[in-house]
């Protein structure tokens, strides 16, 4: 039980994460190190997991990582048996029993992340949460990492039923922009997943373009 709180400790010193519902798609939102001697194309801080599902996390994100390639091959091998792309939930219940798992033996430790799982399938936008206890909740818009209690408050005021993409990149934008002001060292990070259409990473371009 200590290992659990240990791992929730370390998820509140990752850098801020988060995702918001919409009425057509997902938009994920976190800061991505920047620096002169930072090869950004090496920092990954949204992860793909199949063309309608991503995830964040923070804590530890090495920990991460191996999440991450068990979803995506869990995803493809659904595809492939299936047929059809693998449900949101389905992925979700898999990492959550994965993380449930590291609790109960001795000689192992919890998943040192919380996790945010989010994409579009055929019942609509989800956005799942897992925790080092690999407890799962949905919501309509959940945040994580060092800013995520003061980032829920500002979701629960402001995020709002059947919202549009611009409305969502917005709230985002501002969120992460007042959660991480005393953080200098990064920049915003921002994919989209939308009903129909597949992950879509956020350029500076593109982001204006949708805010115009």
């Amino acid at each position: 039980m200590f290992q659990v709180e240990y791992a929730k400790e370390a998820v509140k010193r990752g850098s801020t994460a988060l995702a918001i519902s919409f009425k057509d798609g997902v938009v994920f939102a976190t800061i991505k190190p920047v620096g002169k001697l930072v090869v950004a194309e090496s920092v990954e801080k949204i992860y793909q997991i199949d063309d309608h599902v991503a995830a964040m996390a923070a804590g530890l994100i090495a920990d991460a990582r191996s999440l991450v390639q068990m979803s995506r091959i869990r995803a493809q091998t659904h595809k492939i048996t299936y047929g059809e792309p693998i449900d949101v939930w389905n992925l979700a219940k898999n990492i959550g029993n994965r993380m449930q798992v590291l609790t109960q033996y001795g000689g192992l430790r919890p998943y040192g992340i919380s996790l945010i799982l989010a994409g579009v399938d055929k019942s609509g936008p989800h956005v799942i949460e897992s925790d080092p206890s690999g407890t799962l909740f949905e919501w309509r818009a959940f945040s994580i990492g060092r800013g995520g209690s003061l980032a829920n408050k500002m979701l629960n005021q402001k995020w709002k039923e059947n919202m549009s993409e611009k409305e969502a990149v917005a709230l985002a934008l501002d969120i992460i922009d007042k959660t991480e002001k005393e953080k200098k060292e990064g920049e915003p990070d921002l994919a989209i997943i939308k009903k129909g259409d597949r992950f879509k990473k956020l350029s500076e371009e593109h982001m204006k373009s949708i805010l115009k």
